[in-house]
């Protein structure tokens, strides 16, 4: 097997077959990032949870990338000079963990370099493809040499702004489109103070302001990288700030406790360019047993749930197991794609739907009680009632899609209790009868 892209997806994919004894090729576009860290990546952090986890695990990299985590155990809510925080989980283990993307990206090349059944090909750019004739067109990117292969059972895992999805759309063999949000967003830094962490460690801080937000995740060297979202064009926007004298009168103004922190910010804020946001829908996954998009290749989605990666490690397990299931890799590849395409359109919504949540619901005195009320429950029936947040984050025994249709019916729930007694004692016959009724 071939697979074209080894950002974080594609190594670990590489791993997961070649330790079911088959043997694999990866090729990357950029330079070995063991070898050039300037080209290993976005720097920005990710959130690792239970569905990335276990991937890992069943690739026994679970003692390489530990020591690259930090838990974060809730997220650290600061409005105004005020810092609450709100936990993810009833239980210790109910954490994510911050990663830095560049870092576990050489952890997996490291690994992957280390198997015996898989070939590293650095430098190598994917310029077409055709399922018709069987064909792969590649480039080396240092000499521009152009060549082809047979496709023989490639998977694209070359991200969001996949080569091979776009040479698919390009030549009317597949329905794509990438829905962007009118909202980007740029990385900033608040470093070290003293030598040590300038805000609590072990919490992902987020500054709402109901149309936009910053945000802030824990590094190892004591940093934190943060993330502003804002608006592309209008008052309180990108196109906005456009002097330094602009940049520091928005961040005092807004977010006071985080611009006394990035004393770097309007240097930084100059220098890093803005992201795009979006999500990619994509009518068709594969073609017979020759080609496969997996992960953001297939179905990339705003990072609002921290379920990116995530996910894709999720497409990673499950593909490998299939293929161990089924003779035919056609089989095992349209199996693949009828069981993920449901629980990726559902990880899909639930993560724009947490953008609201998060730079706006979040601040609602009733977001909050419902959130207690929500713990509350879980406390009381823990085998009926899981938070839609729980189960997404901590329980991947249950797949998107049930996560998506128990959270509606559960929120009717919460909706309900609360009607019955506003921010006052639960009626827990009313809810025992509600979680018999609807769960």
């Amino acid at each position: 097997m071939q697979i074209v892209g080894a950002g974080l997806a594609g190594p670990l994919l590489a791993l997961l077959l070649a330790r079911r004894g088959r043997d694999v090729t990866l090729m990357e576009r950029c330079p070995d990032p063991r070898r050039d860290s300037s080209t290993a990546g976005r720097s920005i952090n990710l959130a690792l949870a239970a569905r990335g986890m276990r991937a890992l695990d069943a690739a026994g990299l679970s003692d390489v990338v530990t020591p690259l985590l930090l838990p974060m155990r809730g997220r650290m809510l600061h409005d105004g000079q005020n810092a609450q925080l709100l936990v993810y989980g009833l239980r210790s283990n109910e954490v994510i963990y911050s990663v830095s993307r560049a870092e576990l990206n050489r952890a997996l090349i490291t690994a992957a370099a280390a198997e015996p059944r898989i070939t590293l090909r650095f430098g190598q750019q994917c310029i077409g493809v055709h399922p018709t004739y069987n064909t792969l067109h590649m480039r080396e990117v240092a000499t521009g040499h152009a060549y082809s292969l047979a496709l023989r059972t490639t998977i694209a895992t070359d991200g969001g702004g996949s080569a091979v999805r776009h040479a698919l759309q390009a030549g009317g063999l597949i329905d794509a489109r990438e829905d962007l949000l009118d909202h980007e967003y740029k990385e900033l830094t608040i470093p070290p103070r003293h030598g040590e962490f300038a805000l609590s460690s072990d919490a992902l801080h987020i500054w709402p302001r109901g149309g936009f937000m910053l945000i802030a995740l824990p590094n190892r060297d004591r940093s934190f990288t943060a993330t502003l979202f804002l608006a592309k064009q209008g008052i309180d926007s990108f196109e906005s700030l456009r002097t330094a004298a602009h940049i520091r009168t928005f961040f005092a103004r807004e977010f006071p406790s985080a611009h006394e922190l990035m004393p770097n910010l309007t240097t930084e804020f100059a220098a890093n360019p803005a992201g795009l946001l979006g999500t990619v829908h994509c009518s068709r996954w594969h073609f017979a047993d020759q080609l496969l998009l997996l992960g953001d290749a297939a179905h990339a989605i705003v990072p609002f749930h921290g379920q990116g990666m995530n996910c894709a490690f999720e497409d990673c397990i499950e593909l490998a197991d299939l293929l161990d299931k089924n003779r035919s890799v056609e089989t095992a590849f349209s199996e693949f794609a009828a069981q993920r395409q449901p629980n990726t359109a559902a990880i899909a919504a639930m993560a724009l739907e947490n953008y609201t949540e998060m730079r706006a619901t979040v601040l609602d005195p009733k977001f909050q009680r419902l959130k207690s009320l929500s713990l509350q429950l879980e406390q009381r029936f823990p085998q009926r009632f899981i938070p839609r947040y729980s189960m997404v984050m901590f329980h991947p025994e249950i797949s998107y899609g049930e996560a998506l249709r128990r959270g509606r019916v559960q929120s009717g729930i919460l909706e309900d209790l609360d009607g019955a007694a506003p921010g006052g004692d639960i009626d827990w016959t009313l809810a025992l009868q509600l979680i018999e009724a609807r769960l």
